[in-house]
């Protein structure tokens, strides 16, 4: 859901575009695509960019690019529909293949910095706003109640006035859930061809948040589009999480006695690293968890005592705040689970990871604008039938998901056909991630593994299900094209106190073109998140397995950790009708 990018996880997105440089008077192989006739696609431009730079307005330059064609168009497969794409195709570098890229949250803008990271790297690249930018949309709001004045809201885009993104317009609903990458790599395979005379031989897709759920899209829906698959913390369960959220801001909003104060959150974290730090595999010095499932910590053991106050210790009422922010969004009437809670270890106070102290600093959650797609305007009233306020965890959730849940949610644990053509599927979620519950992607993974078991339903773990010994055969026969990678310490997409910068797709096109699956991704976490400075190294581990530290050397080096298989943990998921 986030905007942040993931070919290498780390960097930092440029969101807007400007205008490439290149010489009107004579034609070249690129602005000859501009007379490029192609199904329901206008093309509105086609540059060359020998410049080595790109600038987008309002942000630092991105540098260090090779010369390319820079190839912009509007698809239209529908009246209603207006789905932004760009296609960059380096002019001498081109490595043969093509990659598709997603972006965060509800998007409607271009994520350049996926586009500069893909040419960089040799692809044809391309990227789309999802046609939600025809409805003024961005990563954060697609429908608001407006700004109400408030800093934080107008800091991360909230529009002054109230806007109701996409309702009443389903054909671009359609587009938002699964239409828009699918054409984008349609028509950007055949600007390709058309560009280098060739199609490309290989294609993959990379994203993260949204990106992630279209890329489980892709490989439900689209299983011939692509070859290999990168999906980053996937916003895949899209109705479900998005009453998370609702469901995190009405919990803190519950009374003004509720709320986490500024530095709660860190107090919170340094209490949870105190009691199970290092009880998971990773090491006493560590400052994030290694799997947070390990972790039993309740927040009772900050209750305010004699004289003490907040926000030194949390009240009565905070720590019911937090219990409910672990105990994930229940049904108050049946108490089924709707969605997960968020993982011990999570906790912070920077507003840039999208969690706690960033939602419910907000006067209404940042992504409900979902809700204004079925509820309307009134949903940003207080005083009509539902709104964020007030929105019924028992009531409401079947209207939602009759009208989105088959459009957005990116469930189906039939990948068959997928598998069948070869396709490989590796996903990464990060186990600090405050916004997309980590153990969603562990949910959906097991689903998987469950499909290829027999006597199994899906997402159960009975005792053994990883055995220590030769391995689950259905847990191989998963693990044969989809793989998923835990990452300790890291927030949703990047940043957080762990290894959070790696490179995932280099892995996955080993795995495709020379047949060897990823065991081991190495992790770097460099000084204030920003290079060359290493800080540590860590091995990410294929899941089940854990990095645990060997007992001797270095522990920020990668090199004194080993991949082994972790013991059955308990792992949250919803009911049945609301999973994997």
């Amino acid at each position: 859901m986030k905007r942040h990018r993931h070919l290498l996880v780390g960097a930092t997105m440029a969101l807007f575009a400007c205008v490439a440089i290149t010489s009107p008077a004579m034609a070249t192989a690129c602005t000859n695509l501009r007379s490029l006739q192609l199904q329901h696609t206008v093309i509105n431009s086609a540059d060359d960019n020998t410049t080595g730079t790109f600038v987008p307005p309002g942000s630092s330059p991105i540098t260090g690019l090779p010369a390319f064609c820079r190839v912009t168009a509007t698809l239209v497969p529908s009246s209603d529909s207006s789905i932004r794409i760009e296609v960059w195709l380096p002019e001498s570098t081109w490595n043969g293949r093509f990659l598709g890229t997603g972006g965060g949250g509800f998007q409607g803008v271009i994520t350049y910095n996926e586009l500069a990271i893909g040419i960089q790297a040799g692809f044809a690249a391309t990227n789309s706003d999802l046609g939600t930018g025809s409805s003024g949309c961005n990563p954060l709001f697609c429908g608001s109640a407006g700004n109400m004045g408030n800093p934080l809201a107008i800091q991360f885009g909230d529009p002054a006035s109230p806007s109701t993104g996409l309702f009443g317009h389903p054909e671009r609903i359609k587009d938002f859930g699964y239409r828009a990458i699918h054409l984008m790599t349609v028509r950007g395979k055949e600007i390709a061809n058309a560009f280098y005379g060739q199609r490309p031989q290989r294609a993959y897709f990379a994203g993260c948040s949204t990106g992630g759920q279209n890329a489980l899209m892709e490989a439900q829906r689209f299983p011939n589009d692509y070859d290999g698959i990168l999906a980053g913390a996937p916003a895949f369960n899209r109705t479900h999480l998005h009453m998370a959220g609702l469901y995190g801001w009405q919990n803190a909003h519950a009374s003004p006695g509720r709320f986490i104060q500024a530095g709660q959150m860190t107090l919170i974290n340094q209490a949870v690293l105190k009691q199970c730090v290092g009880q998971d595999g990773g090491a006493k010095t560590d400052q994030f968890l290694t799997d947070p499932r390990d972790c039993r910590f309740d927040p009772k053991v900050l209750l305010c005592k004699g004289g003490s106050v907040p926000p030194a210790c949390l009240t009565s009422d905070q720590v019911t705040t937090m219990q409910r922010y672990y105990g994930g969004t229940i049904d108050p009437v049946n108490g089924q689970i709707i969605n997960p809670g968020s993982q011990r270890g999570n906790e912070t106070d920077d507003i840039l990871a999208l969690g706690l102290a960033f939602q419910e600093r907000l006067p209404e959650p940042a992504f409900d604008g979902l809700f204004y797609w079925v509820f309307g305007p009134s949903f940003g009233y207080p005083a009509s039938a539902t709104n964020f306020a007030n929105f019924d965890f028992h009531h409401d959730i079947a209207k939602v998901d009759d009208q989105l849940a088959a459009v957005l949610n990116a469930t189906s644990t039939d990948l068959g056909e997928f598998r069948g053509h070869g396709g490989k599927l590796l996903m990464y979620h990060g186990w600090a991630d405050p916004l997309i519950p980590s153990q969603s992607s562990i949910n959906y993974f097991l689903a998987l593994v469950g499909n290829e078991g027999p006597g199994f339903p899906q997402g159960f773990q009975p005792v053994g299900f990883f055995d220590h010994g030769n391995g689950n055969p259905a847990l191989r026969r998963t693990q044969s094209y989809t793989r998923l990678f835990m990452v300790p310490g890291m927030y949703h997409c990047a940043g957080g106190p762990g290894p959070n910068t790696f490179d995932a797709l280099t892995p996955l096109v080993k795995w495709v073109e020379a047949g060897v699956a990823p065991d081991t991704i190495l992790a770097t976490k460099f000084v204030a998140d920003t290079p060359p400075a290493v800080q540590m190294t860590r091995p990410l581990c294929v899941f089940p397995k854990v990095a645990k530290y060997n007992g001797n050397g270095d522990t920020n080096n990668a090199a004194n950790f080993s991949c082994v298989t972790d013991e059955n943990d308990f792992n949250q998921k919803p009911a049945p009708k609301y999973g994997p």
